[in-house]
């Protein structure tokens, strides 16, 4: 967490420098490199005390859509909120524990959805409540099969 420096200056500019800085050409190359990691652990890496994951974030997005890759960049969300809340994978039996860890991990999810796609989220999620995925299943990337089939790529 930050104590409100990352605000200070031209944060954007100071964000593409660092991401140069790791020997990447975008935003997007340097997280998909780090696929589980979490917005604040991205942050930290390219700046500790002067980035916040949200900004990472909302690079993040701002790419997508220029790349028309916003579905992509949201099963790369879910991957990063599933690993952060459920780090041993779906739970086999969804009681009042494990209930709570996976509408966490699902409202972590929804909350840094665009809205083109805050339907489609909240459609998934309810599919994943009413029809789980294997027991430990925690997807490794955005490209996993049953993550592509729940969310498929529709972007021109």
């Amino acid at each position: 967490m930050t104590d409100g420096r990352s605000w200070q200056g031209n944060w954007k500019a100071r964000l593409y420098e660092r991401v140069r800085a790791h020997g990447y050409d975008s935003l997007t190359a340097f997280a998909e490199a780090r696929p589980t990691a979490s917005l604040v652990e991205l942050a930290e890496e390219l700046g500790k005390d002067d980035l916040a994951g949200v900004q990472v974030f909302s690079g993040l997005v701002a790419e997508a859509e220029r790349s028309h890759q916003v579905t992509r960049l949201v099963r790369s969300q879910f991957v990063r909120e599933l690993h952060q809340q459920l780090p041993d994978g779906w739970p086999s039996v969804l009681n009042d524990s494990t209930r709570f860890d996976v509408a966490h991990a699902l409202a972590r999810w929804g909350s840094y959805t665009p809205e083109t796609h805050q339907e489609r989220v909240d459609q998934v999620g309810d599919s994943l409540l009413a029809m789980p995925p294997p027991p430990g299943w925690r997807p490794l990337g955005p490209d996993d099969d049953l993550l592509r089939t729940l969310l498929p790529d529709d972007e021109a």
